[in-house]
């Protein structure tokens, strides 16, 4: 499963404010893509996600393996409270962001190149290793605080190495949704400002449920049975 929101304009009486929606996509046992759910959320915080990941459970959404996002604010902690026995898959490309915060602008081109070696390793303990040395290689160059991010948060951007590693390239960054995300982007930047959370909601929801029935949805994404397969040798 991948999940993300995303910020959309609301004005109302002459104030603009924001307004997010939150989306879910799955890829299941049959190896197609599905949109599962999307919602408006007050704000893209613990709350939001809470009620999110509750209508899901409620819908009778069993069976996850891996779960794939950002480190969004108040979703990790309720992923473990309302799916103990999934993984999480935190994105590479969005770590590889927040590393590159603490980095100058003149060495971001190197650094990437340091982080991607990381995630290009054969295995886990492979990518554990090389991040160890990314992590001293960052010292010597005098950037602590992105040394810092790495070893942190590594680890959680290596869960995808328990599935198959014909899976790999397709489930560690949350690419699938971004690209959902910036269709719908483009079409709500024509619209500007939403009068509320309903119409953002209304619309969002039209632009996916027309983007399931294009070749997105019609294209099989995993070959689910390698997933049974390395299950069956666990």
């Amino acid at each position: 499963m991948f999940l993300d929101g995303l910020w959309l304009k609301r004005s109302w009486g002459g104030e603009v404010k924001n307004v997010s929606v939150l989306v879910a996509i799955g890829v299941a046992q049959t190896g197609y893509r599905q949109i599962l759910a999307v919602s408006e959320g007050a704000k893209e915080d613990k709350a939001s996600w809470t009620a999110f990941l509750r209508e899901l459970k409620e819908r009778g959404l069993q069976g996850v393996k891996l779960f794939v996002s950002d480190k969004c604010l108040g979703l990790v902690e309720n992923l473990a409270e309302f799916y103990p026995e999934a993984s999480w898959q935190r994105c590479v490309v969005h770590f590889y962001r927040n590393v590159w915060t603490a980095v100058p602008t003149g060495k971001v081109k190197e650094v990437a190149a340091m982080l991607k070696a990381v995630h290009a390793q054969e295995d886990a303990q492979a990518a554990r290793e090389k991040a160890a040395q990314v992590v001293e290689k960052l010292k010597a160059m005098k950037l602590a605080r992105a040394a810092e991010i790495v070893a942190a948060g590594v680890e959680e951007t290596l869960s995808y190495y328990a599935m198959p590693s014909e899976h790999w390239r397709c489930v560690k960054t949350n690419n699938p949704l971004e690209r959902l995300m910036r269709e719908i982007r483009r079409r709500t930047c024509v619209v500007g400002a939403f009068p509320d959370g309903r119409s953002a909601l209304m619309l969002v929801a039209a632009r996916l449920r027309y983007v399931a029935a294009t070749r997105w949805g019609t294209k099989r994404y995993l070959q689910m049975n390698r997933l049974a397969e390395v299950v069956a040798i666990a």
